[in-house]
């Protein structure tokens, strides 16, 4: 295992990881010169069309002797459950931060999962050739983040290759070989950092190996849920997998388990020898959604390919979590759970492309605690089910922990928004260089009101942010219902601040007084809050002359039709049911 060394590339969004990584590659000869391209280790189309990380990707190089596997990582915080579970693989971290941006939010927030680890942090300045370059101020920065010396930071530039020599010398140096605990067994052990499926090999898993050693039939079994299996196949990733004859104590690869039964594998499981087993590895903590929708089929007979669907993305990300529900409006769906909005999104847009699902998704939100008034206390994680006015006691909702970094200059701009946002600042510090270092404390439910736009704009998108869950506080939240010709639809319903009641509900009732097609009757829309009716407005009926037809002859016909034509309208209005099309649910999902 000497000469072995296992390392992540942790850093704040678009400070150029991938591009980094593909100089790696093209220098260790890894990938060909003809295949070579930008991204190499971003697979998706979604990853190369956003320029951005979504999936963990590991590859294996060869240099002067030695194994290096590395494991490239998002940089997104949506996606820092992704950069936890790499960590957990390997023995260090190039920190890397931007030569033009200095360090950012993301990069103090990964730095902190890579203390956690125990990992060897390799400082490193990316993108020295930018003429915007402030590599001296950057330096200044990380020797005050890391204790470290000017010497002990690598410069590199992903874009040219300058210092990527430099900086594999100082991975085989620094970076310490795998190391094997003492169990007195030479039994397999792996941990297993990811997974994926595969509808010809099943289950493919992405493992570090702590134990022993592997090969094609071997008889394992996962520690959790105690599944034996045979093994049909092991290899390494170059990038691409390689069939391998064995993998070896401290080497990353893949095992093909030919399971096709869902959750049967787990993120931070240990897969173990059946005849000789090992004990568990210290695995991961499970991923706490954040932000939940409900997403629906647009026709009822598609529900089963959607179901199908989830469970085979939930094996490629182990943070999406679902469950079945039911809306009278919408029919049969799933309320499901993200990490973030953008994680949300990425989500639904592989279902569109990836299984070719259409689909309705309803608006997002958040966790409530409800203490009802016989003092039980009740989990509500769909405005559906929000309890009506006076059945509860209080609620309490989640916040989070924020800390923006941004020039001095918009400090003005930042406080507006915080205002709007209800944040409450608990630190500010000067950050050198004219930035400031801004720690908050927000409600959850705001950060899905725009606010990354909106801070990006209050900074001219030199602004960057992270951000934990924090602690429950007391919530003044009620439930906004719609009422569309006097019937309540669920999927418009939404828990909001009192204090916003009067915005929200001219807001909702405007915009589908706008997109609602006219019916034979009058149609009323009416925004309730509370029992009451904060907002309301008419969708006039449709109108057809009935007497059209007649011409001449005595007025009292005309009359007569006309009474006729009023009569029916009452009684439409009275019996009559809209029907909302899919189309319109869509549109009001859209901001």
């Amino acid at each position: 295992m000497q000469n072995i060394r296992n390392f992540s590339i942790i850093a704040h969004i678009d400070h150029g990881k991938s591009t980094l990584a593909d100089r790696l590659l093209e220098f260790t000869h890894t990938v060909e010169n003809r295949k070579m391209k930008d991204q190499v280790l971003d697979s998706m189309d979604l990853e190369r069309e956003r320029g951005i990380t979504i999936k963990m990707t590991p590859v294996r190089m060869d240099y002067k002797n030695h194994i290096l596997n590395l494991i490239d990582t998002p940089g997104h915080i949506d996606f820092s459950y992704e950069v936890s579970r790499s960590l957990r693989a390997v023995e260090g971290a190039l920190l890397l931060v931007d030569a033009t941006q200095g360090v950012q939010a993301q990069t103090l927030t990964t730095l902190e999962m890579a203390k956690h680890a125990n990992l060897k942090i390799i400082p490193v300045i990316n993108k020295i050739d930018s003429p915007l370059a402030d590599i001296e101020g950057v330096k200044n920065q990380i020797i005050k983040l890391l204790s470290v010396e000017d010497k002990d930071i690598i410069l590199v530039s992903g874009k040219t290759g300058e210092g990527v020599e430099r900086l594999l010398e100082e991975i085989l140096t620094v970076i310490p070989p795998p190391h094997a605990e003492d169990l007195k067994s030479k039994s397999f052990r792996a941990l297993i950092f990811d997974f994926e499926y595969s509808n010809h090999e099943g289950v493919i898993l992405y493992v570090r190996v702590l134990n022993g050693s592997v090969k094609r039939n071997d008889e394992l079994n996962f520690v959790k849920s105690k599944y034996r299996f045979l093994v049909r196949n092991v290899g390494i990733f170059k990038p691409q997998k390689l069939e391998n004859k064995e993998l070896k104590e401290g080497e990353i690869g893949y095992i093909v388990t030919g399971i096709k039964e869902p959750g049967v594998a787990r993120v931070g499981d240990t897969v173990t020898t059946f005849a000789h087993p090992l004990p568990a590895f210290g695995g991961y903590e499970e991923p706490t959604p954040l932000v939940f929708a409900s997403v629906y089929p647009e026709t009822q007979d598609e529900f089963d390919d959607l179901r199908s669907a989830l469970l085979k993305l939930r094996l490629s990300d182990s943070s999406l979590t679902f469950e079945e529900e039911a809306s009278g409006a919408l029919g049969r769906g799933f309320r499901c759970g993200f990490l973030g909005m953008l994680h949300l999104e990425i989500v639904t847009e592989r279902l569109k492309r990836e299984f070719d699902q259409n689909l309705i998704i309803t608006q997002p939100s958040i966790t409530y605690e409800v203490e009802m008034r016989d003092h039980s206390i009740e989990k509500v994680y769909t405005p559906i089910y929000f309890p009506d006015h006076g059945q509860y006691l209080k609620v309490r909702e989640p916040w989070i922990h924020l800390t923006i970094i941004s020039p001095s200059d918009y400090l003005s701009n930042l406080m507006q928004l915080f205002q709007k946002h209800e944040a409450e600042i608990v630190d500010m510090s000067d950050w050198g260089e004219n930035r400031i270092n801004l720690q908050l404390s927000m409600p959850l439910r705001e950060l899905m009101r725009n606010f990354f736009d909106e801070l990006k704009s209050a900074s001219s998108g030199y602004a960057s942010i992270s951000y934990t869950l924090g602690e429950l506080k007391d919530a003044d939240v009620t439930r906004l219902d719609v009422l569309i010709a006097d019937e309540r639809v669920a999927a418009f319903s939404r828990v909001i601040p009192e204090w916003r009641a009067d915005e929200e509900s001219e807001e909702v009732v405007e915009k589908l007084f706008k997109i609602l097609p006219k019916e034979l009757f009058r149609i009323k829309i009416q925004a309730v809050v509370k029992g009451r009716i904060i907002a309301s407005r008419s969708i006039a009926a449709m109108k057809k002359d009935v007497t059209g037809y007649l011409y001449g002859g005595d007025i009292t016909r005309k009359m007569k039709l006309r009474e006729k034509q009023k009569k029916g309208k009452k009684r439409m209005q009275r019996d009559g049911k809209v029907h909302i099309e899919h189309e319109t649910f869509l549109q009001m999902m859209k901001k």
